[in-house]
């Protein structure tokens, strides 16, 4: 008798620090955060609490195509790990944007991270109430909207840490590019913004179809 194949459980492991890493990030960010834990941090460990999320997130970021690499390349693929994933990255996603709201430094952003958080709760719901019913499998336009999701929120992190990174000048002041920057990343948070609302648009167009069909 053959033993049963047992899928390689590194994708998997990859995916679940992922989702630890989220919760760790916004932990730090939020006793980060104007008026969070001052009484009790300085504001050098506030700021070495900032740059440590903002590291935390780019590698936790930079996992999520490694893990569903090395699954598809192995056939390691589980019903656990398709489950598993898209918590892992909501959990990243929402933690990122929470922790910068809370900082309270950059204009303009509330709108479209609201936004975000709204399509985010609303395709999960509407796959939890729809599960046994229709199938909504991720498409590959909702896999780009995480990354540029993941991409808007470092660009956005790093903008308010120019002091603690050492990126300003003599007397304290931006460096002449950073400006420049902080309206890039504010126009890539409304991107994102603009594809998550299309592609959750497109997940209820999808379920919609389908239960006519039932």
């Amino acid at each position: 008798m053959t033993s049963a194949h047992r899928a390689n459980p590194i994708p998997n492991i990859l995916t679940g620090l992922r989702l630890a890493a989220g919760v760790v990030m916004f932990s730090m960010m939020a006793g980060a955060a104007p008026g969070a834990l001052e009484a009790w941090l300085s504001p050098e460990t506030q700021g070495r609490f900032s740059v440590w999320a903002f590291w935390i997130f780019v590698i936790a970021a930079s996992t999520d195509w490694v893990d569903g690499y090395l699954a598809r390349r192995w056939n390691a693929t589980t019903r656990w790990g398709a489950i598993l994933d898209p918590i892992a990255d909501k959990v990243l996603v929402t933690g990122a944007i929470l922790g910068v709201l809370a900082s309270g430094s950059l204009p303009g952003i509330a709108l479209p991270c609201g936004l975000i958080l709204f399509r985010e709760f609303a395709v999960s719901a509407l796959r939890e109430t729809m599960a046994g019913r229709i199938e909504l499998p991720v498409t590959l336009a909702a896999k780009w909207k995480t990354t540029v999701q993941m991409v808007a929120l470092a660009a956005l992190q790093l903008t308010l840490l120019w002091g603690a990174l050492g990126l300003q000048s003599d007397d304290g002041s931006p460096l002449a590019w950073q400006p420049a920057f902080e309206s890039f990343a504010i126009f890539l948070i409304w991107f994102a913004a603009i594809i998550t609302l299309w592609t959750g648009w497109q997940y209820f167009s999808e379920a919609r179809r389908q239960m006519r069909d039932l």
